[in-house]
């Protein structure tokens, strides 16, 4: 019985071992249907189709598409044209293959997709699996999309670079959805803003097909330096808009750009080396000080217009304005102020203004500030530079040329200083101010007084002219004290003194007690405090003002 069992299926191996033909290259010897012959069980390379049709957004077909395949990373080298009829077949495509599948032709967008061609179909395992991509719908690549770019001050934007992207130019429906990986068909045109502020987008789909197909037309404005100075100006531009917005709306869209920061934000001064020009709290001098020679750095928190930049430059007592010019750089983001050559000395106090306009949004920077000529490494010792008396006697009185009782005298120093809090300085005078002959001794405001006690000695920063004349002269602008001057006065109250110009004046500071445990009662712009007494001789007179 074993015997008749072997025999009757050794006929099968032996013929299942010949070399049957497979013209059609479909895996399956030719001829061969039946599922019992064992040939068809494990064919040797199985293969299937991919076929489709191509046809217009108004479901026209598209002749001589260009159907090129891809299949992994590598080109097949196949690739089908469109018939009359939009459809195209590839044969002899690798079962279960995921093939990528590119359709192009002139005037037309690109498509690109992908399916996977069945592993199981028709015979077993596979007879012909297909692979149906259809239909799949392009564009026309014949309208044009306008957009009118304007600067954030409404001006045109001449010379704007835009890239235009319409997204699902095209549109494929697959017949094996689950095994459909990607659908890709968009369209990208550059292009650049004429005289006129205007983008023009050529070759594009129109509005109404992209409408069909439920697309989008997503617009990019880069920012722009508008005056080439290699830093931008403008925020850049983003939006989309719908294929059936652009069919309601027109073809000509405006795109505003964006400041480069926010408008919204008050123009102010972030830096620089006069400090007091950014806030009440920037009052230290050694923040405010201006080498000689060197310019004045201005940085602001946005740029500005170039044109509108205006300064204006007094020294402590604002009586006149000093030359100095003023440049913008760095896109309006900084700016340079250069007082003439020799203006700015050692010691000295100016008095600025500056005044700004935005270039984003218009908002005004209008504030005035001080600075000290001087280097910070490098201070200096004060010293007692001038003596003057205020005069309030005019001829013929008798005390027109002398020193009374009740008049102004006023101490000015080679470089502003500041009292800090704590008792006044005391200043004594070289004369018999009592009248009682010699001086010193128990003689009050006298040198050599054992008590050291004389005139206390006050601050009077200036905040306008020394008044010459009635009416009285005006700053050129508001000016801001800065809590050092190089004038301090005390009110003389003795006999009339002669002989003013000869006078010895004594500024004692050797006897201020400490003030918090130190002893910087009064102390320089350098911050170094002043122990020492000072000393001048001769008292200049100031005229009385002149009368109208």
């Amino acid at each position: 019985m074993k015997k008749q069992v072997l025999m009757a299926v050794l006929p099968l191996m032996v013929w299942g071992c010949g070399d049957p033909t497979d013209a059609d290259n479909d895996g399956v010897a030719d001829g061969i249907r039946d599922p019992n012959n064992v040939s068809v069980v494990v064919p040797s390379t199985p293969k299937g189709t991919v076929s489709g049709q191509v046809l217009s957004t108004t479901l026209q077909p598209i002749a001589d598409v260009t159907v090129a395949m891809t299949i992994g990373s590598q080109p097949t080298g196949k690739s089908a044209t469109t018939d009359a009829s939009g459809n195209f077949v590839m044969t002899d495509v690798p079962a279960g293959a995921q093939v990528l599948l590119t359709f192009s032709k002139t005037g037309f967008s690109t498509l690109r997709a992908t399916s996977t061609v069945p592993s199981a179909a028709g015979t077993v395992p596979i007879n012909n699996g297909n692979a149906s991509f259809g239909p799949v719908t392009l564009t026309q690549l014949n309208s044009t999309l306008t957009v009118n770019v304007v600067t954030p001050q409404g001006r045109p934007a001449v010379g704007a670079k835009g890239v235009l992207e319409v997204d699902k130019a095209g549109s494929v429906i697959l017949s094996n959805y689950d095994q459909a990986a990607s659908v890709v068909s968009k369209v990208y045109v550059e292009a650049t803003a004429d005289s006129n502020g205007v983008l023009t987008f050529s070759g594009v789909p129109a509005g109404v097909e992209l409408a069909r197909l439920n697309g989008t037309y997503n617009l990019w404005i880069a920012p722009m330096d508008s005056n080439g100075d290699g830093v931008v100006d403008t925020g850049g531009y983003t939006k989309s808009y719908s294929g059936a917005s652009i069919v309601s709306t027109s073809v000509t869209t405006l795109a505003q750009l964006a400041y480069s920061k926010p408008s919204n934000v008050a123009l102010t001064i972030e830096g620089g080396n006069v400090s007091s020009l950014k806030g009440t709290t920037e009052l230290d001098p050694l923040r405010n000080m201006v080498r000689p020679g060197e310019p004045i750095y201005v940085y602001f928190n946005q740029p500005v217009q170039p044109g509108s930049i205006f300064v204006r430059l007094t020294d402590e007592y604002a009586k006149e304005s000093l030359p100095v010019t003023a440049s913008v750089n760095v896109g309006g983001y900084s700016a340079t102020i250069t007082p003439a050559n020799g203006i700015v000395q050692e010691g000295k106090e100016y008095n600025i203004f500056v005044r700004a306009v935005s270039a984003e949004g218009g908002s005004n920077y209008s504030r005035t500030g001080f600075f000290f000529g001087g280097d910070q490494g490098a201070p200096k010792a004060i010293t007692i530079a001038e003596l003057r008396y205020q005069e309030t006697e005019r001829p013929p009185a008798v005390g027109a040329f002398q020193l009374n009782s009740g008049e102004t005298v006023y101490v000015s120093f080679s470089a502003p200083i500041a009292k800090q809090v704590g008792q006044s300085v005391q200043v004594l005078l070289g004369a018999d101010i009592d009248g009682v002959g010699g001086t010193g001794g128990n003689s009050f405001g006298e040198i050599g007084n054992n008590s050291g006690q004389g005139f206390p000695l006050d601050m009077a920063e200036p905040t306008k002219p020394i008044q010459t004349r009635t009416p009285a002269e005006l700053p050129v602008f508001g000016i801001q004290p800065s809590g050092y001057s190089t004038r301090y006065s005390f009110i003389y109250s003795g006999n009339a003194l002669v002989g003013t110009d000869r006078m010895r004046v004594q500024v004692v500071f050797s006897n201020l007690a400490p003030v918090l445990g130190t002893n910087d009662v009064y102390e320089s712009i350098w911050g170094q405090p002043i122990n020492a007494d000072l000393e001048l001789a001769g008292i200049i007179q100031q005229p009385p003002p002149a009368l109208p």
